[in-house]
């Protein structure tokens, strides 16, 4: 599968059908701007990513800006599109098992009930909102852990936020007997569940769609784009002008004298 390089990842150059057919097994991350940025200074967060087997473009912005360094993305697949696409993909296949992990308490329950009504049948066979700070907690990630794998699931549909998420996959891996499929899919168990509404499509198209998240949760989202995004840009131009410089190209010993894209901002 063919791969274009922004910044430190290779991201799949996939489209959504392409990937519905080829997806039988491993783990999905969709990166964002917040998810580059984050890329260029949390090294677990790096590893977890080097771990996964399908990176897929998760932003217009990031559409974008491969074309601007001459390596365009074909298409943009998000979580929030990629989910409800994987789950109709395979309404019919009965094999496919779906146990959904996230959000508020309530609403990963109200995204299972309403998701298989769409389908017809009980796609979802479990759900679970845990606890804020759950990762924290080694004996509730057991529990959690224990219950997916009782639900008799071979998907796990995960969505408590970035890098959360994306540690989580990777950290306990190993522990899940039966899930073939891992997929890290951020606020979109809210969306299925009805408990936030998504960017019409125009907006989204147009790359706003970050705008209009912005607009709706100021409060919480106003530093990841105000002022991880400008940084993102500065990674950009670096790459555009040949002077990007992976920050986790050393060995961990040799990375405190290695040069970081951050100490060149102004």
């Amino acid at each position: 599968m063919n791969s274009v390089k922004l910044l430190n990842i290779a991201i799949n150059n996939v489209t959504m059908s392409e990937l519905l057919n080829d997806l039988e097994q491993g783990v999905v991350f969709t990166p964002n701007v917040d998810h580059l940025v984050r890329l260029q200074r949390d090294r677990e967060f790096f590893d977890a990513y080097q771990n996964a087997d399908y990176k897929t473009c998760d932003s217009k912005i990031l559409y974008y800006v491969s074309r601007l360094l001459g390596t365009p993305i074909c298409e943009k697949v998000s979580g929030s599109d990629l989910f409800p696409a994987f789950y109709w993909h395979h309404r019919n296949n009965l094999d496919t098992k779906i146990f959904l992990l996230g959000a508020a308490e309530g609403v990963a329950a109200e995204a299972q009930k309403r998701i298989n009504a769409k389908v017809g049948r009980s796609i979802v066979v479990g759900a679970h909102s845990p606890s804020y700070g759950f990762e924290k907690n080694e004996t509730e990630c057991a529990a959690i852990i224990d219950l997916i794998n009782q639900s008799g699931a071979n998907v796990l549909a995960i969505g408590v936020g970035s890098p959360k998420q994306e540690k989580f996959i990777y950290q306990y891996r190993d522990q899940f007997k039966h899930i073939k499929i891992f997929m890290g899919i951020g606020a979109t168990i809210d969306f299925e569940a009805g408990n936030v509404g998504r960017a019409p499509e125009w907006i989204s198209e147009m790359g706003l769609e970050w705008l209009y998240r912005l607009l709706s949760e100021p409060r919480r989202l106003w530093k990841r784009y105000l002022v991880e995004g400008p940084r993102f840009f500065w990674y950009v131009l670096l790459q555009y002008l040949d002077l990007y410089s992976e920050p986790f190209t050393h060995p961990a010993s040799e990375e405190k004298n290695s040069v970081n894209c951050d100490s060149l901002l102004i």
